[in-house]
């Protein structure tokens, strides 16, 4: 996708730029990267400043927040990492929630009448895709499911682990997996909807996902600074949410 953009070429990038610009960087969840490009579309035709996406697991991100990338706006999966940032220093001003997301189970391979957690138990299923719980709130999420309905014993073992939540998707979509767990969001996108078949996740066996974004720090004299504040505003806008909404986000 022309929108995201590796790390290293990033920084390469704007080490060749001599000249101060406006341009933000917008650090994005990859639950959130359809979803993202709707908002972002959006804010440029309402603003004329032009935003990248640099998409990745929400522990990936944080840790090259870490490491100083010069991201202005960090839009996370969940509100842990966020708050770190800000614990830190980090931030401007305290992360706020933006939406709360929802578990699916998804499948290019099994019917609609069997798809459910306790199918993945069987013999049928030899591997599941979830994204590593290490890093996405997404995973973790999906293993309280297991959990909750005493399915881990049986279903660990079969766990195919993804970088981030685009990854486990791929997974899913090329037949990699019978099954996998994924975000609402990525099952509703464009490029995504009417392939295969899958059922949300009752969101009683599960933390809800509260997803957060935070204003990351910027020198007073940052050409960056105003224009990163009216998209930080702008995620929390009547406009932006009903962008949210029609993803499946609440």
């Amino acid at each position: 996708m022309k929108y995201i953009l590796l790390f290293p070429f990033l920084l390469f990038a704007l080490a060749s730029c001599n000249k101060p610009s406006d341009k933000i960087i917008v650090a994005t969840a990859a639950n959130v990267q359809y979803v993202m490009a709707d908002l972002k579309a959006e804010f440029e035709k309402e603003t004329g400043k032009e935003i990248v996406l640099v998409v990745s697991s929400s522990g990936k991100l944080t840790s090259q927040i870490r490491e100083g990338a010069p991201f202005d706006v960090f839009v996370s999966a969940d509100t842990k990492y966020p708050r770190e940032i800000f614990s830190k220093g980090g931030g401007s001003e305290p992360p706020r929630v933006y939406a709360l997301g929802s578990l699916v189970l998804w499948s290019m391979l099994i019917p609609p009448i069997e798809l459910k957690p306790e199918y993945l138990q069987t013999v049928n299923v030899r591997k599941v895709a979830i994204p590593n719980p290490k890093l996405a709130p997404y995973g973790a999420a999906a293993m309280q499911v297991l959990d909750k309905l005493n399915l881990r014993k049986q279903v660990e073992p079969k766990l195919v682990f993804g970088e981030s939540i685009s990854q486990t998707a791929q997974y899913i979509t090329t037949g990699s997996t019978e099954a996998g767990f994924c975000a609402l969001s990525i099952v509703r996108s464009r490029e995504m909807k009417g392939k295969g078949n899958w059922v949300l996740i009752d969101s009683s066996l599960y933390t809800p996902i509260e997803q957060a974004a935070i204003l990351l720090k910027h020198s007073d004299d940052s050409p960056k600074k105003e224009t990163s504040k009216k998209f930080y505003d702008f995620l929390y806008s009547q406009k932006a949410k009903a962008i949210l909404r029609k993803y499946g986000y609440k």
